[in-house]
């Protein structure tokens, strides 16, 4: 009787496990974000754009963000600079400033849960012997949504 109860219990904890895992991937949706830009600032740090993930839905503040990663580039970092905030929102992450080259900071994926929307980021390059300061910057937009963002480093 007693190995009938543990078996019942067990077989009623994972039917609770398995269906919470399916409700949390019925609720989960892919979004396809669309690249802005990626690549590396080569202002040495000069742009003193820290580490960072940000959420952009206004056009002062991408303005501004455009200017201070133009500033010490030969070249537009950014080629696409109009964005409708009406229509998307901006997700720009930054990495820390590397003493050499050969990294990168990659959104990996954009899913929207009933209350979030969750980025995860990776490193999917990890540096080489370029002997040249750098900082990875990945910049996507998505479209426009009022949920807070969740950012998972992997």
């Amino acid at each position: 009787m007693k190995n009938i109860l543990i078996a019942m219990a067990a077989a009623l904890m994972f039917g609770v496990a398995a269906g919470c895992q399916q409700k949390e991937e019925e609720e989960r949706k892919v979004i396809q974000p669309v690249q802005i830009a990626q690549g590396n600032l080569y202002g040495s740090g000069r742009e003193n754009i820290p580490k960072q993930d940000i959420v952009i839905s206004a056009s002062a503040e991408w303005a501004s963000l455009l200017e201070v990663m133009n500033l010490y580039s030969y070249n537009r970092v950014v080629e696409e600079t109009e964005v409708d905030f009406t229509q998307h929102i901006v997700i720009a992450i930054f990495e820390e400033v590397k003493s050499n080259g050969g990294w990168s900071i990659d959104i990996t994926d954009v899913s929207e849960y009933a209350d979030k929307i969750v980025v995860t980021v990776s490193n999917l390059k990890t540096g080489d012997l370029t002997s040249v300061i750098t900082q990875p910057f990945h910049i996507v937009k998505i479209p426009a949504t009022k949920k807070t963002a969740e950012f998972k480093h992997v």
